[in-house]
């Protein structure tokens, strides 16, 4: 018996040595290791890892995984046009009080709510940026034609709480995003399934990052929006202060440069970086992208967008690219009334 066992285990070590010395061949020459490197990049894309690491929140796994639980605070009226009643209004994002713009159509609500838009205004020097102010036009634009419309500050804008944290370097803006979605979701005047994001230059990055977390967003929509696979980036750069940190000492400024210094500057093949670029997690989205970008837009270069929409054009997710030739940046004149006109018919189609 005790000869026969000795037997097995010999017999067991010689095969498993064999299969050791297949396995390392093949892995040597190539024919295993690309199947296993692709396998592991999309565990690591998909997963949270289960050690924290510095600067994990800005990762999508990280923003996939986190709760958002947020309720719209009291309505202030104060305006009220022949369409829509305007509110100034606002929530909870990590603690602190984010205020916004919420307008209201009029007429008999649908039954399941009416469906509304969260608006993501772009790059303004924050104590500059006004809440009932900055973007009225395009927001009266979406309001008279009967969605709810949440501009939201962002944080450390005009009276909001917190320290303006940044789109492009930090997940701030994106969770400010999810969570005054949770707040709407939680509103029993809009369709908790059928909220849309609206976002502008700096705010393009921050749209994609938010649908990337919550794949189940309907429709997005981005006028001439910056950064989105983070190679961009260094290719084009950007002709604003969007991504500048201020001349004096900040918590944005300290915390852009430990980023830097624990990961270095962005990396196609730093697994950090991979976690961060919205682009590399397109797979699972259930949502419509609509682009907007002028061709002689002097801020930031239409290659973003085009670069984009090629893609987007690899996947399966409904997308389309309306170029300008006049506008510039903001998508003035002419262009204005076609882009807002294109955008409403988008969100007609993807939230009604």
């Amino acid at each position: 018996m005790q000869k026969n066992t000795f037997l097995i285990l010999a017999v067991g070590i010689f095969l498993a040595s064999i299969v050791s010395v297949v396995f390392s061949s093949l892995k040597n020459s190539g024919v295993v290791s690309p199947i296993i490197s692709k396998l592991s990049d999309s565990s690591q894309k998909l997963n949270l890892s289960p050690t924290p690491f510095p600067f994990q929140e800005m990762t999508i796994p990280y923003l996939r995984n986190k709760t958002y639980s947020s309720s719209l605070y009291e309505l202030d009226r104060i305006n009220e046009t022949q369409n829509f009643t305007s509110y100034i209004t606002s929530y909870d994002s990590d603690g602190l009080k984010i205020n916004g713009l919420l307008t209201i159509p009029k007429g008999e609500k649908p039954s399941s709510g009416w469906p509304a838009i969260i608006f993501i205004h772009g790059y303004i020097p924050p104590t500059l940026y006004r809440t009932q102010q900055n973007y009225a036009s395009h927001v009266t634009y979406l309001a008279r034609n009967g969605f709810v419309v949440f501009k939201i500050d962002l944080r450390g804008h005009d009276e909001s709480e917190g320290e303006p944290g940044g789109a492009y370097y930090s997940a701030d803006y994106i969770i400010d995003v999810l969570n005054a979605r949770a707040a709407l979701q939680k509103s029993d005047f809009v369709n908790p399934d059928k909220i849309g994001l609206w976002g502008h230059s700096m705010a393009g990055n921050v749209v994609l990052r938010s649908l990337a977390s919550q794949p189940e967003i309907p429709a997005v929509v981005i006028w001439a929006g910056a950064v989105y696979s983070y190679e961009d980036f260094q290719k084009y750069r950007l002709n604003d202060n969007s991504y500048r940190p201020p001349s004096t000492s900040t918590q944005r400024q300290r915390r852009r440069q430990q980023l830097f210094d624990t990961y270095g500057e962005f990396n196609v093949q730093n697994d950090f970086w991979k976690q961060v670029a919205a682009t590399n997690y397109l797979s699972d989205i259930k949502g419509a992208i609509q682009l907007h970008h002028a061709i002689n837009d002097t801020v930031v270069n239409i290659g973003y967008s085009k670069d984009l929409n090629n893609i987007l054009d690899q996947t399966s997710i409904p997308h389309e690219l309306y170029e300008y030739s006049t506008g510039g940046h903001n998508l003035t004149g002419n262009s204005f009334n076609q882009a807002m006109q294109r955008t409403i018919e988008f969100f007609q189609k993807y939230l009604e």
